[in-house]
Order: structure tokens, then sequence, then C-alpha cells
């Protein structure tokens, strides 16, 4: 069965294209949060926006779990606190002091957190693009986090990637099947405050460098 295409695609003026590269900008890694709820319904909408993401193969393997669980919360934030002194042990003088004034996570403070699998053993897709190179699995979920990222920015939300975790730990504490790959913890609500310029640009861990130009061959 075909599916209907829109007989007339939109078409974005230069006063879209104009907010569109303002998104990108304000779009940050936030790690202050208000603990006021987000309205009934914001995230739900929030999500079946990433839905829209593309995947490889049409295969659609992501899997976001809201975690509300106080239990569950509290193991992926032991296995923060680990992971954090683990790196911070990696560091030495100057560049260790720097690193523990650092705020990298909004798990105390963030209303809703929502834990992102990549599913490695869907059969949706019918294995189509992966199989010289099956990474395409956890490209397509992250492709999916960053366009819930976005739409999150439209609607005033902030949204944090905590990455510092043990991805097994927090497998086995939400109870998830074992083909899943965990690909990010997402902490998300009204941010405190709001910049275009990344935090760790701000508490100078990494000036950044400027926007890349593509190479030829």
């Amino acid at each position: 069965m075909s599916v209907d295409q829109p007989s007339h695609p939109p078409r974005f003026d230069e006063a879209f294209a104009a907010q569109f590269a303002e998104l990108l900008a304000w779009r940050r890694d936030v790690r202050r949060f208000r603990r006021d709820a987000l309205p009934e319904g914001l995230v739900e909408r929030l999500l079946a926006q990433a839905e829209l993401s593309p995947s490889v193969g049409h295969s659609q393997p992501w899997r976001f779990l809201r975690v509300r669980d106080e239990v569950q919360r509290a193991a992926a934030l032991a296995s923060f606190a680990r992971c954090n002194a683990d790196a911070l042990a990696d560091f030495e003088g100057e560049r260790a002091r720097l690193y523990a004034s650092l705020k990298l996570e909004g798990m105390r403070e963030a209303p809703e957190q929502i834990a992102v699998f990549c599913d490695h053993g869907t059969a949706q897709g019918h294995g189509l693009g992966r199989k010289t190179m099956p990474e395409m699995l956890d490209y397509s979920v992250v492709a999916a986090i960053t366009q819930f990222w976005l739409a999150a920015r439209v609607a005033g939300v902030g949204v944090g990637w905590v990455s510092i975790l043990e991805p097994e730990i927090v497998r086995k504490a939400l109870g998830v099947p074992p083909e899943w790959n965990l690909i990010a913890w997402l902490c998300v609500g009204w941010p405190e405050a709001e910049s275009e310029v990344p935090e760790l640009v701000k508490a100078g861990w990494e000036p950044g460098r400027p926007p890349a130009r593509a190479g030829t061959r």
C-alpha cells in the first residue's frame, strides 16, 4: 500500500532560516534545572516529534524510558558518582580542581529523566543498511535524541545528556532486555537560566573551535 505524499511540501523562508540558526545556537546541554513539573502531555509531544527522526532501514531502534521510580533514579545517580570520582582521578593540579568544580549532571533536580536505549535485537528494517556498519543502529538513536533536544528547545525546555555512567548498571537497574544498549540518560526540565554559550566554555574547560569546513581528498 502506498503512502500518500503531500502535494505541496512546505517552503521555509529566510525568517524561519534565521530562527533555525538561533535554535541551533541556543540548544545547550543544561545541567541546572528548576524542580517545577512540566505541563501534562508536553513530554509525550516531544517524544512524538523525536519519532520523526530518520533511522537506518527505517528500523526506529530507539527506546525512550521515562524513569520515575526513585530507586532506579538513585541507582543511576550512584553510578554517576562512582564514574565521576574515577574520572577526577585522571586529572592533576589545576585541571583536577577545575574538573571538580564542574556541574556535570542535573539528576538531582530535573523533574523528568529519560533513559534512551538502542534495541540491537530489533527485526524492524530487516537489517537494511547495517550489515557492514551495525553501529548505524546506535547512530540512528543519537539522531532521534538530537531531534528530541531541538523540539524541547523550541518549547523552552532544557535537556542535559549524562554520559558519565556505567551502562550495564543502569540497564540492570531499569530491568531492560540485554540487547538494549544504553545511549543516553537525559535530564529534562525548565532551565534555571539560558545561554547560547556552552557551559564548558563559560567554565574555562574547553574554548572549542571555529566552525569546521569540509575537507577534500
